[in-house]
């Protein structure tokens, strides 16, 4: 599904975040980027998506040369693909439905149909009952929940998350983990960047150690 090719990413400055790298995730996988801070792992993930386009090299997403897009066709792309920041991006302004709803409406969903898709994610997140609360009024691995039932609202192939279980403590960030195995066990290609190696391990999936903008071992 995600293809590599001697990928090097330049930002202004002449800082090199990705040095020459290759690397190929297949369908239906389920890995971790591995890495210290600045190593690398969130370059990867904006480039997967799009956001970010090589310096040099070639970033293939099942057929398509990522860097060869047009932003119309980048924007359509990203429909097929649950993008979890690690900033969160949450609506403070919405209640949690309409958060999770905003993904389908923007597309031209049925209002009717998109609120049934909308309860059914934020039930399957384990927020079921807290639709109407507002964020402010989530815990922190709460708000992570709704983050990921806005990411999978319209069913996504693929599933990025950038440090889903940063600032969390270890019961929530086991919790967010169980969420993604449970997505990557219907089918779901899911790519994790994490630092913390040690929620990475019990799941026994592959993991990619970035070092400096480069594969690691």
């Amino acid at each position: 599904m995600i293809r590599f090719e001697q990928v090097t990413k330049t930002y202004p400055g002449g800082f090199s975040a990705l040095k020459n790298l290759n690397f190929s995730i297949d369908t239906g996988e389920m890995v971790f980027l591995a890495g210290h801070s600045g190593a690398g792992k969130s370059t990867v993930l904006k480039l997967i998506c799009g956001i970010e386009k090589p310096t040099s090299g070639n970033v293939w997403l099942n057929t398509q040369s990522l860097g060869k897009l047009t932003d119309n066709q980048l924007s359509y792309m990203r429909q097929h693909i649950g993008i979890v920041f690690q900033d969160h991006k949450i609506l403070f302004d919405r209640n949690v439905l309409q958060n999770v709803l905003l993904p389908l409406l923007i597309i031209g969903f049925d209002k009717k149909e998109a609120e049934k898709r909308a309860l059914a994610a934020i039930e399957k997140v384990g927020l079921y009952g807290k639709e109407k609360m507002m964020p402010v009024s989530l815990s922190g691995g709460e708000q992570q929940r709704l983050c990921i039932a806005r990411a999978v609202v319209h069913r996504p192939g693929l599933l990025i998350a950038d440090e889903p279980s940063a600032n969390l403590d270890r019961a929530y960030a086991l919790d967010i983990m169980e969420l993604f195995k449970s997505f990557h066990q219907v089918g779901v290609t899911v790519v994790i960047s994490a630092h913390d190696e040690t929620l990475m391990a019990d799941y026994g999936h592959r993991i990619l150690r970035l070092q400096e903008g480069q594969l690691k071992g």
